[in-house]
């Protein structure tokens, strides 16, 4: 572990964007790189990387609305396209024109409207690097938890949720040999529970019927992108790994994939020194 999630929140700030306070953070310098995390963690999942990404870029990442540090409101429905506008408006507020996206699971799905958004009024997007994600609805395989929280008493089974029933489902998304730490699984907890942000699971995992719903818009921004794409993926992954990659070379490309074997999930996390050096590599190739 890199940085507590204290010392995490003390290098960002808390701006007002759409109404509501979102949590973000920047350093480094160079090219433009925007962090985009999943769910149902926060920005804090890129401290594992962070040190070698600001070596070379600006790297700015944030939370989510309903996410980590960032606002939690209970009285508002969360879509995709909202935190897409959350982003840009941190981009605004950044005065960034020009950026590369580097994004995990939820983070995915939201940086493909943010693709689809650039085929239509160039936003400045200039690359896209994905980790594991539910890109494909036909290949996503939620675990059971977020199937209950999808379920009639999604809101029922949010309250209800404790740290020893995340942690345990929570480590089944791991790679068998780079299980998080209890420490690293408390810190985790801590930024979900965080104002009672379990609270709202049950409207965030309504991402993944966004996914089917949109699925057109979305999936054929990754099939008909006019920028470099990269997939890099943890092939352990019971939700999106192996058979994930296979989808994605069917319909989108063979190109810029990065497999690594072990892994589960979160590569940044397990494997950060291969999630950094697949990015390093694709990043040297294209650019």
């Amino acid at each position: 572990m890199k940085y507590t999630i204290d010392r995490w929140f003390e290098k960002g700030e808390k701006t007002l964007i759409n109404g509501h306070r979102i949590f973000h953070l920047s350093e480094g310098s160079g090219p433009n790189l925007v962090l985009l995390h999943g769910f149902p963690t926060s920005s804090w999942d890129w401290q594992w990387i962070w040190p070698e990404l600001i070596q070379s870029y600006r790297v700015v990442a944030l939370d989510f609305m309903g996410f980590g540090y960032s606002d939690k409101p209970k009285n508002i429905e969360y879509t995709i396209s909202g935190q897409a506008d959350i982003v840009e408006g941190l981009l605004q507020i950044r005065e960034i024109s020009s950026f590369h996206i580097l994004s995990h699971d939820y983070g995915d799905t939201v940086a493909q409207e943010l693709l689809a958004r650039h085929h239509e009024r160039d936003i400045g997007m200039q690359t896209l690097t994905m980790l594991n994600g539910g890109l494909f609805p036909e290949t996503h395989r939620p675990r059971f938890i977020q199937r209950l929280l999808a379920g009639p008493f999604g809101s029922l089974v949010g309250r209800l949720l404790t740290y020893q029933k995340f942690a345990s489902s929570f480590s089944e998304v791991f790679g068998p040999h780079t299980q998080p730490t209890g420490e690293e699984l408390v810190a985790f907890w801590e930024l979900i529970a965080l104002n009672n942000g379990q609270r709202v699971y049950h409207k965030l995992i309504r991402y993944m019927a966004e996914r089917r719903q949109n699925r057109t818009r979305w999936v054929g921004a990754l099939q008909h992108a006019a920028i470099p794409l990269a997939l890099i993926n943890g092939v352990e992954d019971p939700v999106s790994g192996r058979h994930m990659v296979t989808r994605y070379r069917e319909i989108v490309s063979n190109e810029h994939i990065y497999e690594l074997a072990g892994i589960g999930h979160y590569p940044q996390t397990e494997a950060p020194e291969k999630a950094f050096a697949a990015f390093s590599s694709f990043h040297s190739s294209v650019l």
